[in-house]
């Protein structure tokens, strides 16, 4: 689903310490890299509400049309902060299915609780309710990212396990409407009962009888 490291602020980045020029059309490394580490400092601070492009520039020492220049609005720079974000599934292989799913959710919930993922993943939703260009963003960044609630299935299919009949996309909608209902509402302990119930009636649907 995502790449990259988790970052911090690195002391003295504080508000205001020195303005980066324009660095033109060209991407710099060194000043995207400042801007997004300022927008998960926001973001971590002072939540969705208080999360503008305005005060990530403040916070960078960045102009805000720079901001523009390299991310399209806000949307784009949640999104970007959430693609930083690190997240190993490779222990998620325990050879079933049932609790294949259920390494797959505590890892996403410990994830979204442990890193910036989480509140820029809530931030992203609530943009995309009135947004068209933050939903189409959205939709795109997700079909390009199934891969990790898609593995146990693929897994499964791979041993035969699978019914004939199965609908990975209906599947993965039913997944990803569980997981984030969790996020949305704040729900990311990894109780194992409530866990182990997603899972079973989820794969119910699934394997082959």
């Amino acid at each position: 689903m995502v790449n990259g490291p988790s970052r911090q602020k690195p002391a003295g980045a504080a508000e205001g310490l020195g303005r980066r020029g324009s660095a033109g059309p060209r991407r710099s490394k060194a000043a995207a890299d400042a801007i997004i580490e300022a927008a998960v400092a926001v973001l971590t601070e002072d939540g969705y509400a208080g999360f503008t492009i305005e005060r990530v520039a403040r916070r960078a020492g960045a102009g805000k049309p720079t901001i523009y220049r390299w991310w399209s609005g806000k949307p784009a720079l949640l999104l970007e902060i959430y693609a930083r974000q690190s997240l190993d599934l490779s222990a998620t292989d325990t050879g079933a299915l049932e609790s294949d799913l259920m390494a797959v959710f505590r890892l996403l919930f410990r994830f979204w609780r442990g890193t910036p993922a989480g509140q820029a993943f809530i931030a992203i939703l609530v943009e995309a309710q009135h947004d068209p260009a933050a939903l189409q963003a959205l939709r795109a960044f997700v079909a390009e990212r199934t891969y990790p609630l898609a593995d146990p299935f693929d897994r499964a299919a791979r041993r035969g396990d699978l019914a004939a009949d199965f609908d990975l996309a209906a599947t993965l909608d039913l997944v990803s409407g569980y997981v984030w209902a969790r996020l949305l509402t704040r729900q990311l302990d990894e109780d194992h009962e409530a866990l182990a119930s997603a899972a079973r009636i989820i794969v119910r649907g699934s394997l082959r009888r």
